[in-house]
């Protein structure tokens, strides 16, 4: 029996449309909320790689080089926990985005030392949340990734 590979975005296109326009509504909440770009590609990169969503890691990876992110702060944000890379407020961010994208219960909250805002940690919250619906409708697409 063949794997039956659907793509969600032309098999439901109504549904795909109101992701975007989720999305396109959290990117204005970070950005009334004064998240930096590079901090946004960051998370994406992290809740991405909580999910393992290949087609999305190379797509994160590539717009964070291109908003000036580093090869080195790339290379650890697996373990952004034991690097001294990142500031308090981006450890902040993906301590919480990691709490949204693994719905850890009891909630850990050792993310939260007043580095974000509470218009912040909504955004961001909505970042992980929103993210995470790429990630799985690219890993059900199956969408290709090859070099």
């Amino acid at each position: 029996m063949d794997k039956t590979t659907v793509n969600l975005s032309k098999t439901n296109s109504a549904a795909y449309r109101h992701v975007l326009e989720l999305d396109g509504q959290v990117a204005e909440a970070l950005a009334a909320a004064g998240v930096d770009g590079k901090l946004v590609e960051l998370v994406k990169l992290r809740v991405s790689q909580l999910n393992g969503c290949a087609y999305c890691l190379r797509m994160h990876t590539r717009d964070a080089i291109k908003k000036g992110e580093s090869a080195d702060r790339l290379a650890v944000v697996t373990a952004w926990w034991e690097s001294q890379y990142f500031t308090a407020q981006e450890r902040a961010a993906l301590g919480l985005a990691e709490e949204v994208t693994k719905m850890v219960v009891p909630e850990r909250a050792d993310w939260d030392d007043g580095s974000l805002t509470p218009e912040q940690i909504s955004a961001i919250s909505w970042l992980a949340i929103v993210t995470g619906v790429w990630n799985r409708v690219a890993v059900r697409s199956h969408y290709p990734v090859a070099p």
